[in-house]
């Protein structure tokens, strides 16, 4: 029994998650809008590569039919990952992949929305959309937006991540500070702007780490880079510290402070980058969390399990959350929605809290003197 017959789905958030889940669904038949805040597909500059898992990110993409377009769209190479102490010595890389070794492979975020945008129906997406309010509507909901009007929904799915507007209407369980914030930047055209770090770089990933902190620097296609900072940090350091982070002197001085020797080739990165960065506190949801589930409202991705990125499990996560939900939905093995979302939450949420448990043991370590032999191993 497919539960979505005649039934109008409105999915908030158009991340990887939210897209997945409104192909899959279309797939079946059902009429799916999915509501984001952006104004439009390149209103927000996309974050660093993506590796998709086989058990779960290209489980869903081959479920949805678009391993062809991912496969056009993956950066072979981009998986090789280099660890470095604080002085940017090479301590251990990866040995180089040939295309059927790699079983990770990564993928731009802004091709892969790509891909997803490109998958639906025209109009799917409705753009500057941002959420408000939900309110029960006879047996569906309500959803109201800041700009735009009201639309009816018979059921309602949360993708829209870490600061989700609908999951406290689920369960009033919170995130918790997991003790590490990041400070994000990226350096455009990285070859001419970055030259020392982009030869070091060499086209993958580096982890430095040194004195209980961390530096990840991630190529991308464009010729770009992406970087984020990793220190212990009081929950709200940002408001403490009183940094001005649209203030590039201002971030490179605190870099210089906080991360006081390590080798003066890392400031090519603040140097050079685009402004503003962004400074964020890493959350984590209870891994013993659990709520009650409803017949017509629920939610994925990071709405659901926000979790620190040391696991990198996070868009993996999502993805395999659309696809689980989506054969409880449509798959007719359930009699009513309750029962589906029941269903799928239970076994969401025993992954999720598997995945956060790895993810907030690693950050611990990778923020501790043992940062390096840890990344030693496990390169080995």
């Amino acid at each position: 029994m497919n539960l979505l017959t005649n039934k109008k789905i409105a999915i908030v958030g158009g991340g990887p998650g939210g897209l997945t889940l409104a192909r899959l669904l279309q797939m079946k038949g059902a009429h799916v809008k999915v509501y984001e805040r952006d104004p439009n597909k390149n209103a927000r500059q996309q974050g660093a590569t993506l590796d998709l898992h086989e058990e779960s990110g290209l489980k869903a993409l081959r479920e949805a039919g678009l391993m062809a377009a991912f496969r056009a769209n993956y950066r072979p190479g981009a998986e090789k990952l280099r660890i470095l102490d604080k002085n940017a010595v090479i301590l251990a890389e990866d040995s180089p992949k040939t295309e059927e070794e790699i079983d990770r492979p990564e993928i731009d975020r802004g091709p892969l929305q790509e891909i997803l945008l490109d998958s639906l129906l025209p109009g799917t997406v409705v753009w500057n959309s941002h959420f408000v309010s939900l309110s029960p509507d006879r047996d569906g909901w309500k959803l109201e937006f800041k700009n735009g009007p009201a639309v009816l929904a018979d059921i309602v799915i949360a993708a829209d991540g870490a600061r989700s507007g609908i999951r406290p209407y689920i369960t009033p369980v919170k995130a918790f500070y997991s003790g590490i914030t990041v400070v994000e930047g990226s350096v455009y055209d990285s070859a001419t702007a970055s030259p020392k770090v982009h030869a070091l770089l060499d086209g993958g990933k580096i982890f430095a780490m040194g004195d209980e902190r961390t530096l990840v620097v991630s190529s991308k296609g464009d010729g770009s880079l992406v970087f984020y900072t990793g220190c212990k940090t009081d929950e709200h350091w940002i408001r403490a510290a009183g940094i001005d982070f649209s203030d590039k002197a201002q971030v490179l001085a605190w870099f210089k402070k906080t991360y006081s020797g390590w080798a003066p080739v890392w400031e090519e990165l603040f140097e050079n980058a685009s402004i503003p960065f962004v400074c964020r506190p890493l959350y984590s949801m209870p891994l013993d969390q659990t709520w009650e589930a409803l017949p017509n409202l629920t939610m994925l991705g990071d709405a659901a399990h926000l979790m620190p990125p040391f696991a990198g499990e996070g868009v993996n996560m999502a993805m395999l959350d659309a696809l689980e939900l989506s054969q409880c939905l449509t798959g007719g093995n359930f009699s009513d929605g309750r029962s589906a979302i029941a269903a799928y939450e239970e076994q969401m949420r025993a992954r999720a809290s598997a995945a956060a448990k790895e993810s907030l043991a690693n950050s611990d370590v990778l923020h501790s003197p043992e940062a390096i032999p840890f990344m030693l191993r496990f390169v080995n």
